[in-house]
């Protein structure tokens, strides 16, 4: 019997190798400096150890820290380093759990009292000197009894209720040390792979994000393979900061959150009215453009339209206490769609007549436990910018690919431009519909991907029960991905309301529905517009576009008039003419980022012109008003 065994690399090339070598032993094969910089392998698809044992021909790919699931890999096994540290240091902190999230990852402790800021600063030291130990995370497998019987021997009994809701016979832990950790891995090899951690804060967390449930630490760290990445990470979330949405909300005046009016419900001021008004504007002339009909729903609804649509049975938790109107039960409503539906069933429609193509700024509300709620960006109280098409099977392929180039030139007008797109199949557990509409739809969506010439991933099995989905994502001008617009098919709704039209057969047929979101919620994308541009929106977005400022009082009456003269032809415009010096007028319009201040003195108010600074620009140039009229029109028109 052979020692050897076959290893199929991803470009289809073969190695040779002993049986009960190793993926990491493969990397090296390859190249020593992917050797280096492996963390783990997929091993016939399926997520591994780099260190573990190949037994038979399989297939390999290395797995390092530029892909997605290196990362996640890195940052989990990070997780292990900050509670092994913390229990070094508080030997009578209880972990619990400790995943890797989209920036780094966290751990929550059950312990007597707050960390302390020096606390934090042992921890992280810790941390250092554990990764400088060079220890190996080996990883044990064992039946769930063994491993019951384990934690409870350390007292680690938020393990063993986790384990006691695990029906698998056999579990799998983590040791580096004196550290041991249920986990799934994989892992990083040995603690030495984390040569640069950072914690990055503390928080507190309901033990499984219920209220009801004791309230924990929860420690947010990052971990890099080197210490140029990890300073490189600072700088951005130090900018991240500056940039804060909640932060320059206040600062520029555009919105607030008060508990005396309730938590995540947002209260627009009238600059961040208007900046939402001219995104709404934008929207709907767009929207006209491209063939779509404005609808408007009312905000609550009867109670058995919920239970029609499924949302009682399976979303009661994120929606609102019902209220009794006239012996009847309504409900806030959580979604647009069966307001649509009953729309469209409100006559008989036609082959002819489709498609249909529906859309709302239907403002919905949603239950979000006050842990989570989150600026604009997590609330209670959104708008959705929905819609919902209706349409025969054989318009499904020119519907997929308007609604996908709409989606990107909407995007690529509030200036992104960077997208990752995913493609999200049925999913392996639940679903509902025909196998060939999912088939069908699926094909669609791929081939609306393809012709569009957009590089996508396809997420197996991510679809909703009800139907597949392409997900834009963008990037911001930090790096930082956003879940945007969703492209859904739906075969759930259309089958609980019996939706139908009538086809050239004169025999009912069910019409293809498709949910779409552009922009998500207005709220969060609001957020991240501020964040992108960090205040300083293009002219076409600005709710303040040109901050006119007098010299002395008597320019003052001037400076009202002209900006007056602004606002009717559609120029978002204000007026200084408070008895302040010039200098601090300037420095205060300075920090409100508006694209353009307009200084009126004698002269300018003389010659009708005004002495126009730049955003950015320290130096200011004497214009005439016409001409600033034609700049701010081209602005506008070329959305700059």
């Amino acid at each position: 019997m052979s020692d050897k065994i076959i290893v199929t690399l991803p470009d289809s090339s073969t190695l040779s190798v002993n049986k009960g070598e190793s993926s990491y032993d493969v990397a090296g094969l390859i190249s020593k400096g992917l050797q280096k910089n492996a963390l783990a392998a997929k091993v016939n698809g399926i997520m591994v150890d780099i260190t573990r044992p190949l037994e038979g021909d399989v297939s390999v790919e290395i797995v390092t820290f530029q892909t997605a699931e290196g990362k996640d890999i890195f940052w989990h096994s990070g997780s292990h380093l900050l509670a092994q540290a913390v229990k070094r240091l508080f030997p009578a902190a209880k972990y619990t759990i400790g995943p890797a999230i989209d920036n780094g990852f966290y751990y929550d402790f059950d312990i007597d009292r707050p960390f302390t800021p020096e606390d934090i600063e042992k921890i992280e030291a810790e941390m250092q000197k554990i990764a400088e130990e060079d220890i190996p995370l080996v990883r044990e497998d064992m039946t769930r009894e063994a491993a019951i019987e384990l934690f409870t021997s350390i007292g680690e009994m938020y393990k063993v209720e986790i384990l006691n809701e695990i029906e698998s016979p056999s579990v799998s832990v983590y040791r580096q040390g004196e550290f041991v950790d249920l986990c799934r891995g994989p892992h990083v090899p040995r603690t030495s792979y984390l040569k640069a951690c950072k914690v990055i804060s503390v928080a507190g967390a309901y033990w499984r994000g219920n209220e009801k449930n004791k309230m924990l630490q929860r420690i947010y760290g990052i971990a890099f393979p080197d210490a140029k990445q990890l300073k490189k990470h600072l700088e951005m979330l130090e900018e991240a900061k500056n940039r804060d949405h909640r932060k320059l909300g206040k600062e520029l005046e555009l919105f607030s959150v008060h508990e005396d009016s309730g938590a995540g419900l947002i209260l627009w001021h009238p600059r961040g009215a208007r900046l939402r008004n001219t995104i709404e504007d934008f929207w709907r002339s767009e929207h006209y453009r491209n063939g779509y009909e404005m609808v408007q729903s009312p905000h609550i609804g009867k109670g058995q339209l919920w239970q029609t649509s499924g949302h009682l049975d399976f979303y009661r938790e994120n929606m609102y206490s019902s209220m009794e109107i006239d012996g009847q039960e309504y409900f806030v409503k959580p979604m647009n769609c069966p307001f649509h539906i009953i729309m469209y069933k409100s006559k008989a429609w036609s082959y002819r007549d489709l498609p249909l193509r529906w859309a709302e700024l239907g403002t919905v509300y949603r239950y979000e436990r006050s842990g989570v709620l989150h600026g604009l960006l997590r609330v209670r109280g959104f708008t959705q910018d929905d819609a919902h098409l209706f349409c025969r099977p054989d318009q499904m392929p020119e519907e997929i690919d308007r609604v996908l180039a709409f989606s990107l030139y909407m995007l690529r007008s509030f200036g992104f431009d960077d997208f990752k797109v995913y493609l999200a199949t049925k999913p392996a557990e639940k679903s509902v519909g025909d196998v060939k509409n999912w088939d069908d739809a699926t094909k669609a969506l791929e081939e609306s991907v393809k012709r569009a010439g957009i590089d996508y991933e396809v997420d197996e099995g991510g679809g909703a029960f009800y139907g597949p989905k392409i997900d834009i994502k963008i990037k911001d001008v930090l790096g930082r991905e956003w879940q945007c617009s969703t492209i859904q098919f739906d075969f759930n709704l259309p089958e609980r309301f019996d939706v139908t039209y009538v086809g050239q057969d004169g025999q009912k047929h069910r019409p293809y529905m498709i949910h779409r979101a552009l922009l998500g919620s207005l709220e969060r994308f609001i957020g991240i517009l501020i964040e992108h541009y960090g205040g300083r929106f293009p002219f076409w977005l600005s709710p303040v576009q040109i901050k006119l400022i007098s010299v002395g009082e008597e320019q003052a009456e001037h400076a009202r008039k002209l900006a007056d003269r602004f606002l009717q032809i559609g120029i978002h415009a204000e007026y200084d003419i408070r008895e302040e010096t010039l200098g601090y007028k300037i420095r205060d319009a300075v920090s409100q980022k508006v694209p353009y201040i307009g200084v009126i003195g004698a002269r300018e108010a003389e010659s009708d012109s005004i002495s126009l600074r730049v955003r950015g620009d320290k130096n200011s140039e004497t214009v005439s008003v016409a001409d600033f009229i034609k700049i701010a029109e081209n602005a506008v028109a070329e959305r700059k």
